[in-house]
């Protein structure tokens, strides 16, 4: 059984302090069967929303806990829009997000190594 590293997603959180999450509107929990909580959006077109915090020059999600490149959490991971949920470390699936280290760079954080085995949600 090979050793896996803990989640590197757990001591960044780069991503969620980097980009605007923009998703289409029928994925809060404003229209039926969506997750996300509409009250932690904001409307950014006709039908697509961003949460909060993240539509601005210093982006930073309402969602995010914790400190940038120490130990973060999502408050509501298990609610996240399919922008967070399709969003990949680099190497995590086997191929490189230059997206990722972009974010990883902004908080001076090293890209991932690809030989580092990764947690998969």
């Amino acid at each position: 059984m090979a050793l896996l590293e803990p989640n590197p997603c757990m001591t960044c959180g780069a991503c969620c302090a980097s980009f605007r999450v923009s998703f289409y509107w029928g994925e809060t929990d404003a229209a039926p069967g969506g997750l996300v909580p509409a009250h932690l959006t904001e409307a950014i077109a006709p039908h697509h929303v961003a949460m909060l915090g993240t539509n601005q020059a210093k982006p930073h999600c309402i969602a995010l806990q914790g400190e940038v490149g120490q130990c973060v959490s999502c408050n509501i991971y298990s609610l996240r829009s399919s922008t967070c949920h399709e969003f990949t470390a680099s190497w995590e699936d086997g191929k490189h997000n230059p997206t990722c280290d972009r974010a990883r760079a902004n908080y001076g954080l090293l890209p991932l190594d690809e030989r580092v085995p990764q947690i998969q949600d």
